[in-house]
């Protein structure tokens, strides 16, 4: 297998749409990202490719069923299908979202909002508890889309970094996610980043989002199916030059376009990243 990561880069979702190009592609630093629910199986063509995907580049694991955010505990044997992921390619980072999406045995196919209360809290942090010590491995937690206002004990910021305070865990900064909250809720951008501890940020997010086809620029949507914007740009920039580098991955889930397109946003992340690399080796 490729060893590990020795600074952080730009790296791509992988969609079984781009497993030869994938494989192929020579560019250097360049990782991966999949949804492990996506491989939960004994075989099949989906793990050979990423078998051998996995043997040239380093690859991270982000999940978005385990409903850390829910009422239930994380399930026992979607836990055991992790860790079996786990054991075969040897991830560099594992994620997850402030989110719920099973509620009595019944699945959605979205990410819900998890409501920012104490008892949504203690309930979270254990259910982050319980992910960690059954992977023995540190979850990076998501900071959600959000487009209606919910009852709120604790800022969302907060609830992050209490979280990040009880459990261990880490933070993936999904920098799309935090333009489109606060454009719909109307919130400091500014504060939100101050009240999160930097230091727990592993990975980085962008993403494209769309206006919503009735309300229009009022209500933004994080759709991954649209190239990404200016201002997620922008802020990406401020971000890394508030926090400094992290490994970023462009996220595209919809509409997706060649594998070339998705290479010249990673380009671009990237030269972001190697201009803050450059000015934190001018520091030392």
């Amino acid at each position: 297998m490729s060893s590990p990561e020795t600074s952080p880069s730009a790296g791509l979702g992988l969609k079984p749409e781009h497993f030869r190009p994938a494989l192929d592609e020579q560019t250097a630093g360049l990782w991966f990202e999949v949804h492990p629910e996506n491989y939960m199986s004994a075989g099949g063509p989906r793990l050979a490719w990423l078998d051998a995907i996995r043997a040239q580049r380093p690859l991270s694991l982000h999940g978005v069923g385990m409903s850390l955010g829910g009422l239930e505990p994380p399930d026992p044997e979607h836990l055991k299908r992790w860790k079996r992921l786990l054991d075969r390619y040897e991830p560099v980072r594992i994620s997850e979202h402030l989110a719920w999406s099973v509620h009595s045995g019944i699945y959605f196919n979205d990410l819900l909002p998890t409501p920012m209360t104490r008892a949504a809290l203690d309930r979270f942090c254990s259910h982050v508890d319980a992910m960690q010590t059954a992977l023995g491995r540190q979850v990076l937690i998501e900071n959600p889309s959000r487009y209606l206002p919910l009852r709120e004990d604790i800022p969302e910021a907060e609830f992050l970094a209490e979280t990040v305070r009880r459990t261990g865990c880490g933070l993936l900064l999904d920098v799309n996610n935090l333009h489109v909250s606060a454009h719909n809720l109307g919130f400091d951008i500014s504060a939100w980043l101050d009240a999160i501890p930097a230091a727990a940020v592993g990975e980085i997010h962008l993403a494209g989002h769309e206006a919503d086809a009735v309300l229009g620029g009022e209500l933004l949507i994080d759709t991954h199916g649209a190239a990404i914007a200016d201002p997620v740009w922008a802020l990406y920039q401020a971000v890394i030059g508030r926090i400094g580098p992290r490994p970023v991955l462009i996220e595209r889930d919809n509409n997706l376009p060649a594998f070339d397109a998705l290479l010249a946003e990673r380009e671009r992340a990237q030269g972001v990243l190697d201009d803050a690399l450059e000015q934190v080796a001018a520091d030392a």
